[in-house]
């Protein structure tokens, strides 16, 4: 059953655009893509299924936006491409909200 428009909102901002968690918390360190996962549940508060997770974590690294780690362990790091695309998502993100919360405070213009 449909929990509505918040609900739907929500998974949009989460589990439909993980790659910005995933960013978010590489840019704590490299880390395991498990960790990730603990990361974004302890940090952002929801968790996305390990499949969902390894195949965005696959992506971003075809995308360049993140690397295997040199150290000889499967670990993940954000790279200077990744980086560059959180800063952009996360200034996409805040734009937007601002001209909603403007919207939502501008007065009822009278007819």
């Amino acid at each position: 059953m449909d929990g509505g428009p918040l609900t739907r909102l929500k998974r949009k901002m989460t589990i439909e655009n993980l790659w910005i968690y995933v960013l978010a918390c590489l840019s704590d360190g490299p880390t395991y893509a498990y960790d990730i996962k603990k990361r974004i549940s302890r940090c952002f508060g929801f968790t996305p299924s390990t499949i969902t997770l390894y195949s965005v974590v696959y992506r971003l690294r075809k995308e360049g936006l993140i690397r295997e780690s040199r150290n000889g362990c499967k670990t993940y790091e954000l790279t200077g491409s990744g980086k560059k695309a959180l800063e952009e998502a996360v200034k996409f993100m805040e734009e937007n909200a601002k001209r909603i919360k403007n919207k939502v405070k501008q007065q009822p213009k009278k007819c």
